[in-house]
């Protein structure tokens, strides 16, 4: 081979794979993921895991339960990610960047980390599945990596103030982040 002819199949092998490339789209960023890991408090056997997941502008929660009580008990997620005090305290108050009173998740006027009552089953598991609005896993000040989730004894009943009368923290776990991009 001449020159010429070296410097033509290189120049055509570079066409190609560029021309390869061109209708092949880049690839999307993979969606954020974190995980909380439930325990016990205030002498309960709660246990469970809660995953949240980011796709997009959205943020989505999976939870998964067990050794409540039947019935309903409130579901939030607070200031600190410490869970080391036996009754969860150390996790400070609702997760509230916006300053607001606490209210019904779905509402206007409400912490951000306000979410709905679980509801536990006749033998003390309780599941939720949904999207939140107010929460992401990024860096900014409605981030919740790093914060905690807690699960309460009783109901909340998304009017009492500050914390809906939701009775003795039952289990608490730290939102950890489960993917890189953090």
């Amino acid at each position: 081979m001449n020159k010429t002819s070296t410097i033509s199949l290189a120049a055509a092998t570079a066409a190609l794979l560029l021309a390869g490339c061109a209708g092949t789209p880049p690839s999307a960023p993979a969606d954020k993921t974190a995980s909380a890991t439930l325990e016990g408090r205030s002498g309960s056997k709660v246990t469970g895991v809660v995953s949240f997941s980011a796709r997009g502008d959205r943020l989505f929660v999976d939870a998964r339960v067990s050794g409540l009580t039947p019935g309903e008990h409130g579901f939030h997620v607070h200031e600190v990610g410490d869970c080391s005090a036996a009754d969860a305290t150390s996790a400070k108050g609702h997760f509230n960047p916006g300053s607001k009173s606490h209210g019904h998740h779905g509402g206007a006027e409400r912490h951000a980390g306000d979410m709905p009552n679980l509801n536990a089953d006749a033998a003390g598991n309780a599941s939720f599945a949904g999207e939140l609005s107010l929460l992401t896993l990024g860096n900014d000040a409605n981030g919740i990596v790093g914060r905690s989730v807690v699960i309460h004894a009783d109901p909340d009943d998304y009017k009492s103030q500050p914390a809906g009368n939701s009775g003795k923290r039952v289990a608490c776990g730290v939102i950890r982040a489960a993917s890189p991009g953090y």
